[in-house]
């Protein structure tokens, strides 16, 4: 087989699946004219394949997606001109579906089922009968396919790897202290530097910070102290002193939300059953190698599970639609039917949390709240469903 005939499918991945699996020389998309014309779209799909290190020849084929007559003679001429051809079906409309199925006594017609994650023959393809898909993406491959670009994050994801201890450490100190975790990190954030290499902190025991002077909690201090996370630290009569390790740990102090991702980044790596794991994970939509100008947006992390991405959104506040919202956008237009869309949150819960908990449903995303954050209970829940 030296060639495939895909049909075109809003989901990123039906175009690109069968391609992965079989690796013909080259690759026919019979798609909208639209999506023929659009270079951007042309662009992306190639930039994908040489990111995935795969030359493989492109050509794109324009007809309504609506009209299967009209798709049907669209495909017969390819398939005069491509002998040793087969037809993908596991995207396209109804019209496209219908129009592979009148010319499939002519061709080889395959398809891939997500809840078994198996290619499947549907007509002289022997070749797929049965086969289960092993086809692992990265973060960067999921962006690319649907016209995105990962951009690089404010967290060096192979250095955290080797932070795991720091990381439990840092989450055991918050589970005892989360109560006052936001309001002493505006205090931290107070008396100390964001600029390279400044990782000594000093000030006075009560601050302004914001509109609200805040007191620093002696325990907690001592707590991170102990914990390795800061050193050096002195409590006296007047004035706070300690210093920061490195300026990971630092940053990790002076950013309200880190302290969640970072646990959520861990269980994803501990979960064993990722192939790509990345903490902020910041997509450029148009495709572009820089966020100036762009429209841009940060996923807290991001894992890939075999074809499939998992977004993951921390919050250490109550979960607002807009939250909801947001995340459901990211998920189906750069994963979609193949992905799945997680929110994590550290608030305590609320009698009133009810109505978000459907509306998380009804857009299909899964909450998880303060009482799955533990690693052992997070991992389970991280652990994938089968797809659906």
């Amino acid at each position: 087989m030296k060639t495939i005939i895909e049909l075109y499918d809003s989901s990123p991945i039906e175009n690109i699946l069968g391609i992965e699996m079989f690796r013909p020389d080259e690759m026919i998309l019979i798609c909208p004219p639209e999506i023929e014309q659009n270079r951007e779209f042309r662009r992306s799909l190639r930039r994908y394949f040489e990111y995935r290190q795969y030359p493989i020849k492109l050509t794109f084929v324009s007809v309504s997606m609506l009209d299967a007559m009209k798709i049907e003679r669209v495909l017969r001429e390819v398939l005069d001109a491509h002998p040793d051809t087969a037809i993908d079906i596991s995207g396209g409309t109804d019209a496209a579906l219908f129009a592979a199925g009148a010319v499939s006594g002519e061709a080889s017609v395959f398809t891939y089922s997500r809840k078994r994650n198996t290619f499947f023959e549907i007509k002289n393809a022997p070749f797929a009968r049965g086969l289960p898909c092993t086809v692992q993406l990265d973060a960067k491959s999921c962006f690319l396919m649907a016209g995105g670009t990962l951009l690089p994050g404010r967290a060096d994801n192979e250095a955290l790897k080797n932070m795991m201890p720091e990381i439990r450490k840092l989450f055991d100190v918050f589970t005892k202290y989360r109560r006052v975790w936001n309001r002493q990190i505006s205090y931290i954030q107070k008396i100390s530097s964001s600029e390279p290499g400044m990782l000594d902190a000093s000030g006075r025991w009560t601050e302004k910070a914001g509109d609200r002077n805040v007191k620093a909690d002696a325990g907690l201090l001592n707590a991170l102290a102990k914990a390795g996370l800061i050193l050096d630290l002195v409590l006296g009569e007047e004035a706070v002193t300690f210093r920061f390790p490195n300026e990971t740990v630092r940053f990790w102090l002076r950013d309200i939300g880190s302290v969640l991702e970072v646990q959520v980044f861990r269980a994803c790596l501990l979960a064993d059953c990722f192939d790509d794991v990345v903490l902020s994970a910041i997509v450029n939509w148009q495709g572009l190698n820089t966020q100036r100008d762009s429209v841009t947006n940060e996923i807290d992390v991001m894992a890939v599970q075999g074809i499939q991405p998992v977004l993951i959104s921390c919050k250490t506040c109550e979960i607002h639609t807009e939250a909801l919202n947001e995340l459901a956008i990211l998920r189906d237009r750069f994963g979609g039917k193949y992905s799945r869309a997680i929110i994590v949150t550290s608030a305590p819960a609320t009698k009133n949390r009810e109505p978000m908990r459907r509306r998380a449903d009804k857009l299909g995303i899964e909450v998880v709240e303060w009482d799955d954050l533990r690693v052992d209970r997070l991992v389970g829940r991280l652990l994938a469903p089968p797809m659906r």
